[in-house]
């Protein structure tokens, strides 16, 4: 892909991110998602529009390409995001197999302005039994019959 396709999806996710702040939708964030050179799917930040903490420009741009596409496998897949993912969209641009992330604003500018995903970050890396999160397994042998039972088929 020519770097002023690269630069014109990334133009496409900062407009996003302003549309997101100025329509008051949710945070300054924006995302696209690109296949062999066409856009699968878009999305901004929308956690106040849809009361969704989990609506963020990457997560709702992968929602409409996998809709878009009919298949939750977005392998062969770009996406151009207006700030380096939080921890919860890296997690879902695995989960989804995309396959590139192009980035604008990064991680440390994000926190300059108000942005704390560190703060999860350090939860994420502390044992369990030490995060400000109550994290307490409670057995059930029915739980594991169902994870075995998916692997039958």
């Amino acid at each position: 892909m020519l770097k002023e396709d690269k630069n014109r999806f990334m133009q496409m996710a900062i407009d996003l991110s302003q549309y997101a702040l100025d329509s008051k939708c949710g945070g300054p964030f924006g995302a696209i998602i690109v296949k062999d050179g066409k856009i699968i799917g878009s999305g901004s930040n929308r956690i106040t529009a849809d009361l969704d903490p989990t609506a963020h420009g990457e997560v709702t741009a992968i929602r409409e390409a996998c809709k878009n596409i009919g298949t939750i496998d977005l392998s062969g897949c770009e996406i151009y995001t207006s700030a380096e993912p939080c921890p919860m969209c890296t997690a879902a641009i695995y989960w989804s197999k995309i396959e590139a992330v192009y980035y604008c604003n990064t991680e440390e500018e994000a926190l300059e302005h108000g942005f704390s995903d560190k703060k999860i970050l350090a939860e994420l890396r502390k044992p369990k039994a030490k995060r400000t999160l109550l994290f307490k397994r409670i057995k059930n042998p029915l739980g594991i019959q169902i994870f075995k039972r998916s692997l039958e088929g």
